[in-house]
């Protein structure tokens, strides 16, 4: 009996997976090594210790522009073109890496400027043009500058706008302080939820990147409903973890797509952009 019948005979038999063992034992053990490699070196050369920045690979980041593109009804060329506006903004990544290397904190973050995700960010606001956009969770302030720059792109083709940037820690947002990305920043230091009662104009588009838990969100989007603008877009950071933003849209008859990164060199699995519209 040739190789080829063997295995086959073996595969009909109860012996099968105690024969399979050594061939998916190899595989296993080479996934492995690989997330172990990309760990230690994290390890290593990274100081973040929370909130992870990271770049996508080539194909998650062709199906963001993908997603970007169903989302905003625009073609996936111009969604590029957004992409490629953000990457090239010298000026940006220049004013974070000068910063973040006076920051306080500078000890727990990296100077090497990686947007990720953020990048889909960025160009749905350049194509969809929001008045107000507001975000919840500043953290560093990485997204708001995202934001900004999105925004400050859009006033010089003749449509401007602000981001209202709410986070209950003092110290966050340290990043969008400087002109001129601060020049379209309302940072707002408090209870997201209260915060979000506050708000005195129509909000066209909504982030949520701050408590993660299901029943912030839930509250966020709940609280945010009867601020928004005709026709606002709700995005959620957490869409990897909850299914909230979703059943919010089901409940409000709106569209949900979600979308899934994927690092690049990192052993974070990312997060993704859910949203509804």
């Amino acid at each position: 009996m040739d190789a080829t019948k063997l295995r086959r005979a073996i595969a009909r038999t109860p012996l099968a997976p105690v024969a399979a063992f050594p061939k998916r034992l190899a595989r296993v053990a080479r996934h492995d090594a690989k997330v172990l490699r990309t760990s230690a070196r994290w390890l290593v050369t990274s100081r973040e210790h929370h909130n992870y920045t990271y770049d996508l690979t080539k194909l998650s980041r062709h199906h963001l522009a993908w997603f970007v593109s169903v989302v905003c009804d625009v073609p996936v060329k111009q969604v590029r073109a957004y992409f490629g506006e953000i990457e090239s903004d010298d000026a940006l990544r220049s004013h974070i890496e000068s910063t973040i290397a006076g920051a306080a904190r500078r000890g727990l973050a990296d100077r090497h400027v990686r947007y990720a995700r953020r990048i889909g960010w960025y160009a749905i606001v350049r194509a969809t043009r929001p008045k107000h956009v507001v975000e919840t969770g500043v953290d560093k302030g990485l997204g708001s500058c995202v934001l900004a720059a999105a925004l400050l792109r859009n006033a010089a083709d003749g449509h401007p706008g602000r981001v209202t940037s709410l986070d209950i820690n003092p110290e966050a947002g340290y990043l969008a302080k400087t002109a001129p990305w601060s020049d379209v920043v309302d940072l707002v230091i408090g209870d997201s939820i209260a915060s979000i009662a506050a708000l005195d104009r129509p909000v066209d588009l909504f982030l949520h990147d701050s408590d993660h838990s299901r029943a912030h969100e839930k509250r966020e989007f709940e609280a945010v409903e009867g601020k928004l603008a005709s026709g606002a877009m709700l995005l959620t950071d957490n869409v990897t973890a909850t299914n909230v933003l979703a059943e919010h849209a089901e409940r409000t008859g709106r569209r949900f797509l979600a979308y899934r990164e994927t690092p690049a060199n990192h052993w974070y699995p990312g997060d993704g952009i859910g949203v509804a519209w």
